[in-house]
């Protein structure tokens, strides 16, 4: 064999070797890049969620009024106050006596039956209600802090991603739900 083919079939070799050597390093490296996290805070929103709340209550109401001019305590009082005054006195001072026996009476028994209706009262139990809200928190989402490339950054994600964010070939993160957890 001829030394230049023999050169020339070393050099070739070399180089196919070469060759393989930087793709096979290509394709080890060309696996998914990791933005490295710094921190990740937790969104959280307000939830108010509305509740009946019921309790039983002691009620006092005044009963119902039958006699509501109070015409029997009128009647009885003027009648009792009248043959009082008719006790007193004699001849026309008798009858002076006995109508203003009535008519102060009739007014007294009046007002003892309006005090009477004023007071006689019932007590009955009631069930009242109002509504409450009762709040909670519910996180939303995740305030991410990362560096990628010496650069920082932050983004929200929907949930927490570890210590690494995955980043495709153009350099973006890769913020899809699919993503495996690390």
């Amino acid at each position: 064999m001829n030394k230049s083919m023999l050169v020339g079939a070393v050099l070739g070799a070399v180089a196919v070797t070469a060759g393989g050597a930087v793709a096979t390093y290509k394709l080890v490296n060309s696996g998914p890049e990791y933005a490295q996290v710094l921190a990740v805070q937790p969104v959280k929103q307000q939830i108010k969620t509305p509740r009946e709340v019921c309790k039983d209550v002691t009620v006092t109401r005044q009963a119902p009024v039958k006699d509501q001019h109070q015409i029997a305590g009128t009647v009885v009082g003027a009648l009792a106050g009248g043959l009082l005054g008719n006790q007193i006195g004699g001849g026309s001072g008798k009858k002076i006596a006995t109508v203003a026996g009535a008519v102060g009476g009739g007014y007294a028994g009046n007002k003892v039956q309006e005090g009477m209706q004023e007071r006689d009262t019932y007590t009955t139990t009631q069930t009242r209600c109002n509504t409450v809200n009762d709040i909670s928190e519910k996180v939303v989402g995740y305030d991410v802090k990362y560096e990628l490339n010496g650069k920082q950054g932050q983004v929200r994600m929907d949930r927490d991603p570890g210590s690494q964010i995955p980043v495709n070939k153009e350099g973006q993160l890769i913020l899809g739900q699919n993503q495996p957890v690390q």
